[in-house]
């Protein structure tokens, strides 16, 4: 049985999973960091002050957060929020 990360790769080989993937890249970057700290949205919710719908409205694309409200995410991930142009 394939991990995550093995299954991700190989999809990401197709171009157009990888536009898709990529024009979703905040979701993702949010739904990896709460598995990797093995939190629930609600548990996050809790320790960023953020309500559990407007996190899982972020994770599924139908968010859009303000600058502070993923500030607050990523000190509750110990995280550091990135915000670049590239």
């Amino acid at each position: 049985m394939k991990t995550w990360n093995e299954y991700k790769a190989e999809q990401l080989q197709n171009p157009e999973v990888k536009k898709e993937y990529d024009a979703l890249a905040l979701e993702f970057a949010l739904i990896s960091a709460r598995q990797e700290a093995g939190m629930s949205q609600q548990e996050l919710s809790q320790l960023a002050g953020v309500t559990q719908a407007d996190i899982s409205k972020i994770e599924n694309g139908k968010g859009n957060p303000s600058i502070k409200t993923l500030q607050k995410l990523a000190a509750a991930l110990h995280k550091t929020l990135r915000i670049e142009f590239a």
